[in-house]
């Protein structure tokens, strides 16, 4: 995004945030954030701490950098903030954390808001909100360690009850981290435990037999209903599923095609069910919708409030078959993200 941004428009002030949680003033470098997969990018302090502002009377940011030999440091301006995009996956980064930071600074920003973002992070209550809106998704169950050990037999026949092969998964992670395809029973601790080293509450899904299609989605302009792209599938050859590796390290086994293989009929009740999907949860700014094409008809797997923005990621992929650039795109969103505000 670095790299594709229109600089003749917008002035980036680009921040990093630390494994400890200290938000600094990053290089505006796209080349120091590529995805290689022998070295992932990281943020490293140097030193510097961007201050958000003290009160919503103001959208300045600030910034410390420390003076070296010295336990002083200089603070200078970086200007007032029109909107922040926040391209961040995971917890504390998609979940309504850091938008719900943004609300207490009074800073509009870019995306989802507190309630949405939450909502799309934790896929039992994504499923739960879907279901009551009458969208079909995959049938599943949610489980503790603790729940667990007060009742195992009850959780080992809820769970045998899905059939195989299920998916197991934590109930609030992205990019499909801590996600394990059991394909025998014997295999199920271990994916629990590995779920469980991201999340204390897992999702133990059933398999859906069908083809992997996603869409993206865009807030409406001026109380406009939504607008859903052209669909995209995921064609796996060589892999369990679409896995970290694949969405983000461009690894093998995983084929992207876009425009997807359908009808006009089917394209348009993907589009009419994401754009449902997307209004369930009170969406905003943007999502990608994943469903399952199966024999009965589409079944959603997950909603994904701040989607990946790589070259190989299916949201900017559908909106570049739509007729949108990845410049326009990014345009777009921020548009969006500074006409709706502080919320």
């Amino acid at each position: 995004m670095l790299g594709a941004i229109d600089r003749d428009r917008f002035e980036v002030i680009p921040v990093g945030i630390t494994r400890e949680g200290a938000y600094i003033l990053e290089s505006d470098e796209p080349s120091r954030f590529a995805l290689d997969p022998a070295h992932l990018p990281e943020v490293v302090d140097n030193g510097t701490r961007v201050l958000w502002p003290e009160s919503t009377a103001s959208r300045e940011l600030t910034v410390t950098t420390a003076r070296p030999g010295t336990e002083g440091s200089d603070t200078r301006s970086l200007g007032a903030v029109d909107v922040v995009f926040p391209i961040l996956h995971g917890r504390f980064g998609e979940d309504g954390t850091i938008q719900g930071l943004l609300e207490l600074v009074g800073l509009p920003y870019v995306g989802n808001g507190v309630l949405a973002s939450s909502l799309g992070m934790d896929k039992h209550f994504t499923k739960t909100v879907l279901e009551g809106a009458g969208i079909p998704v995959a049938p599943w169950i949610t489980v503790t360690r603790a729940a667990l050990a007060a009742d195992p037999d009850l959780w080992q026949r809820r769970t045998r009850s899905l059939g195989l092969p299920v998916f197991v998964k934590p109930a609030r992670a992205g990019s499909s981290v801590g996600v394990t395809k059991v394909s025998d029973w014997a295999a199920l601790d271990a994916a629990l435990d590995v779920a469980f080293d991201e999340d204390g509450s897992v999702l133990i899904e059933s398999g859906v037999v069908g083809r992997e299609i996603e869409c993206a989605v865009l807030e409406g302009r001026d109380g406009a209903a939504p607008r859903v792209s052209v669909a995209g599938e995921v064609v796996v050859t060589g892999r369990d599923f679409y896995d970290f590796e694949a969405k983000y390290l461009d690894a093998p086994g995983v084929e992207l095609v876009c425009p997807a293989d359908l009808g006009d009929g089917e394209l348009f009740e993907l589009q009419r069910i994401a754009r449902r999907a997307f209004e369930a949860i009170g969406g905003q700014g943007l999502a990608r919708v994943d469903v399952f094409l199966t024999d009965e008809g589409f079944v959603v797997n997950e909603l994904n409030t701040m989607p990946g923005f790589t070259p190989i990621s299916m949201f900017p992929t559908c909106w570049l078959n739509s007729g949108l650039s990845y410049p326009e795109l990014i345009t777009e969103l921020i548009e969006i993200g500074h006409a709706t505000g502080a919320r």
